[in-house]
């Protein structure tokens, strides 16, 4: 049977006030009826109407489903019922579904195939006329998208020739405005894979000692893309996904239908929310218990559309994941899922720093313009400096934690001063931790929008 922690739940949580509300919803005084089975969880909570909300939680997903008018996912009422399931609860009792719980999961399961269908059908052989219309107008469309791009690069090369012969010096002076206006015309040329890296040098600039060796970094890596790009046909195809990637071609996930998968038990050890050009974007990390393979998983919402949340941080899956085409394939769907999910009692973590950094190297050759690797180390003391937080290994190696990391006091506190297994993103300078492993406990130390 699913159980999920306090912590896991309120990971969630579409933002704070919503928390606030669940936890004041966590009590079996406030609901009319409650129950669960080995599939679902469920009640009824009277709220300020003359009918109490129906609120279902499906642990398979997890998904939920409540009567009431939020629009947030899940509201209030749905974490309020996993926080009492949470905190076992005396009258969270085995019973028999109500018919509304039964006819939500049926249509579930209904949709679930109609999308397996609708998916198969739309990569289904079609007849000759049809498949040579369908190409010709694809290879209308991306010739079209390849010639705005090279334009728009073209455009970019001089532009950073010019920022080169003027020196990095006249380039930290510049006021923002100076690189949203190029950012600006990568997003006319359809390449928002660049458009976002210019955004982000105004910060480089601004990040203090070694500001200098980091912008130059990114200037480079600019200029090797834009190399890339051009002498695209020359490079294998895993190197071409890459290059196409970095500048802001997707892949529809109808395209991995027909992609090989890996099938393991994945650990979710962390996850973290930014916003990206008013996008809300998800990224979730997986380890294999068995391949020890690193996985990410990207959700994107705009406005008040939800993120995934099936994927629950401290719990394993068994599943298929297809990863995405790339020189180092990361970003993975997840494809198949098997049987229920569980909680993370060993860690798949390695032993010392030395394995995270070699690994990073690896997906850095295969893909230069990586921003962010997994780093997943057990034994670690976390300790404060003069210059700020730092975690070693046990073979007494540092890794400095970022700056822009607000928990290191918490950190320590679940630590009380013994190794803890950490997972975190690493970016080539700092690491920004997410989760944490201390005395059989997962919990989210980061990760959420400020």
């Amino acid at each position: 049977m699913v159980t999920l922690t306090t912590e896991q739940v309120l990971a969630m949580s579409p933002d704070t006030s919503s928390t606030k509300a669940g936890q004041g919803l966590a009590n079996p005084g406030k609901w009319v009826t409650l129950g669960r089975n080995a599939r679902s969880v469920w009640g009824e909570c009277q709220g300020s109407g003359k009918n109490p909300y129906r609120t279902q939680a499906d642990l398979n997903g997890p998904a939920f489903n409540c009567s009431c008018p939020s629009r947030k996912f899940p509201c209030k009422h749905g974490l309020g019922l996993l926080l009492l399931m949470a905190a076992q609860t005396p009258r969270l009792v085995e019973a028999e579904a109500p018919a509304w719980v039964n006819d939500w999961i049926a249509k579930r399961e209904s949709g679930a195939e109609k999308k397996t269908a609708k998916a198969k059908e739309e990569t289904a052989p079609a007849d000759p006329e049809t498949l040579a219309e369908r190409e010709a107008d694809r290879e209308k469309r991306a010739a079209k998208r390849e010639d705005r791009v090279r334009a728009g690069l073209a455009e970019l090369q001089v532009w950073l020739s010019d920022l080169a012969r003027q020196g990095l010096a006249h380039a930290k002076q510049q006021p923002s405005q100076f690189y949203d206006g190029m950012a600006a015309r990568m997003i006319d040329a359809q390449a928002p894979g660049v458009a976002r890296r210019l955004r982000e040098l105004p910060a480089i600039f601004a990040s203090g000692d070694g500001w200098a060796d980091r912008a130059l970094e990114e200037a480079g890596a600019l200029q090797l893309l834009l190399q890339g790009f051009a002498n695209l046909e020359a490079l294998s195809d895993p190197m071409k996904a890459t290059v196409r990637s970095a500048i802001g071609w997707t892949v529809a996930e109808q395209e991995l239908i027909e992609a090989p998968t890996v099938r393991d038990r994945w650990q979710i050890v962390g996850q973290r929310v930014e916003e990206e050009d008013r996008i809300r974007v998800q990224r979730t990390w997986l380890v294999g218990e068995t391949s020890k393979q690193s996985a990410l998983s990207l959700s994107f919402a705009a406005g008040s559309q939800p993120l995934d949340i099936s994927l629950v941080p401290g719990t394993v899956i068994e599943a298929d994941l297809a990863f995405y085409p790339s020189a180092a394939p990361l970003r993975a769907l997840v494809r198949i899922r098997h049987g229920e999910i569980r909680p993370i009692t060993e860690p798949a973590a390695t032993a010392d720093f030395g394995a995270v950094l070699d690994n990073a190297a690896s997906l850095r050759a295969g893909d230069p313009w990586i921003e962010r690797t997994p780093c997943f180390v057990s034994g670690c003391h976390v300790l404060h400096t003069g210059q700020g937080w730092i975690i070693h290994d046990a073979a007494g190696a540092v890794m400095p934690l970022s700056k822009a990391f607000q928990n290191g006091w918490p950190l320590l506190s679940v630590s009380g001063g013994n190794p803890v297994t950490i997972f975190g993103e690493w970016d080539g300078y700092s690491l920004l931790p997410l989760s944490v492993f201390a005395d059989g406990r997962f919990i989210t130390i980061g990760g959420k929008l400020p």
